[in-house]
């Protein structure tokens, strides 16, 4: 059975059922820490900052970036990032946040598609 993986936008975001994890590496905008709709942050999992700028979330260019984003997944800080969410992902349902307006193309789509073996 494959794990119970969503992706959600953070605004107007209501949380029900399931562990909620924030994916992006800088704070959304206009969030109250205090008020946050997620259960934790985890900014170890987000594409570096290098990767992120060269993106730009230029359409043509999101199959390199998930290439590469899958490259540096695979080492370091985010390695271990990735493996709490892929335990967090078999626990139950999981819910990964970002502030990305087209979650299609963004990290959260190409963690949840790791995340379910895709």
């Amino acid at each position: 059975m494959k794990p119970d993986v969503e992706i959600a936008r953070v605004y107007g975001l209501q949380k029900g059922d399931g562990y909620y994890v924030l994916v992006d590496r800088l704070w959304p905008r206009g969030v109250a820490r205090a008020k946050a709709p997620f259960d934790q942050w985890l900014k170890d999992v987000a594409p570096s900052t290098e990767l992120r700028k060269w993106y730009g979330h230029e359409p043509e260019r999101f199959d390199e970036f998930a290439r590469r984003y899958g490259q540096e997944l695979k080492t370091g800080p985010a390695r271990d990032a990735f493996s709490s969410l892929r335990q967090r992902a078999r626990a139950g349902r999981l819910v990964l946040v970002t502030a990305t307006k087209d979650l299609e193309r963004s990290e959260a789509a190409v963690l949840r598609d790791l995340l379910r073996g895709q």
